[in-house]
């Protein structure tokens, strides 16, 4: 472990949690399909490759599907054949959706798309100083409706990297109500999947832990996020609110309450992970890049795999970078997500 982490600690492409050796061990201990291949350069140790080797040799991330950081760790100017890593692996494929900058596993066919981040390292203050630039309407209107909250409330109160099991219970039964209401599939059914949450947030080290925070008013849970940490990377993960309390923009004054406790214990970038959201566009200040793709061997394994994966993620991201589909297919899976709460109801 030691080594993993003074490699991950040698880069800064590498400072996310999700790239960290406590996360791999962490979901290896809930799934078997885990695997870490050890590179050599002679007799030292070069790097790490975390991988789940599925059926008929498909290689995906470690928790793929949960995770926006992806990738081998790896010293610098490693020299690495994609293909036979991946036969040395057992591997025909791998496939990936957030591969970090500089992977020797990237090719220019590779589509590469932006992660949004709090950049935190010139301090809260000079954060704060970017958005009432850049993002004025909304940090003014934010700070307002906290105001607002508790006017109308109660005195607002932030519990910042709690251990405690209740609170983390509350936002993943917002985080379900959320998933149900907008149609998507409840990552938290899952019992493997609340199971690690779980394990994640009672992991606290210097180098690695799971970060909870909520904020309340009058002891009542408004809103809150559960995150992995480095020493100085946040990784956003999951974000949810009371919507009783929704028309104060909860999880905006939450983010922002959120990002100023982080600063203070050390964080200077909170990576909020790929994909559109509106909150993402108003909070951010920087933006980092992953790649989504795969690598292959010849060989039939990896012809259907690509027949059943790459058209569909092709027709995924055309969606994706088509306002007027996207608008579309969002109002298609809330309204999915409504029928189905009233039929289960």
């Amino acid at each position: 472990m030691s080594r993993w982490r003074a490699l991950q600690e040698s880069d800064a492409a590498f400072d996310n949690p999700f790239l960290s050796p406590e996360f791999t061990i962490t979901v290896g201990e809930l799934r078997d399909l885990v695997r870490v291949a050890v590179l050599y350069d002679g007799q030292d140790i070069a790097g790490f490759f975390p991988f789940e080797r599925h059926p008929m040799g498909i290689g995906k991330p470690v928790a793929a599907g949960l995770t926006d950081a992806q990738g081998l760790i790896h010293a610098k100017d490693l020299d690495v054949d994609p293909a036979k890593l991946l036969k040395s692996c057992g591997l025909s494929v791998y496939e990936f959706d957030h591969l970090v900058s500089g992977q020797p596993l990237l090719d220019e066919r590779h589509e590469r798309h932006p992660s949004p981040i709090i950049d935190l390292r010139d301090g809260y203050g000079r954060y704060t100083a970017s958005l009432r630039e850049h993002s004025g309407k909304t940090y003014k209107s934010t700070l307002a409706k906290g105001r607002k909250l508790q006017r109308e409330a109660g005195t607002l109160r932030h519990d910042y990297a709690t251990t405690d099991l209740a609170p983390l219970r509350t936002l993943l039964g917002w985080k379900t109500d959320q998933y149900r209401r907008t149609g998507r599939t409840d990552r938290f059914s899952h019992q493997w999947i609340v199971e690690l949450v779980e394990r994640l947030l009672a992991t606290q080290s210097e180098s690695f832990a799971g970060v909870l925070d909520m904020i309340y008013v009058d002891d009542e849970p408004v809103a809150g996020h559960f995150g992995l940490r480095t020493r100085t990377t946040l990784a956003g993960w999951f974000p949810a609110y009371d919507t009783r309390f929704a028309k104060y923009s909860p999880g905006l004054i939450h983010h922002l309450a959120m990002a100023e406790r982080a600063a203070e214990s050390g964080i200077q970038v909170i990576d909020m992970g790929r994909g559109q959201k509106e909150y993402k566009d108003k909070l951010k200040n920087g933006e980092l890049e992953v790649a989504e793709g795969r690598v292959a061997r010849v060989g039939p394994a990896a012809g259907v795999h690509w027949m059943m994966r790459v058209p569909v993620r092709k027709t995924r991201a055309t969606v994706m970078a088509n306002p007027f589909l996207l608008k579309t297919a969002d109002k298609a899976l809330k309204t999915y997500g409504r029928l189905r709460t009233v039929l289960q109801g």
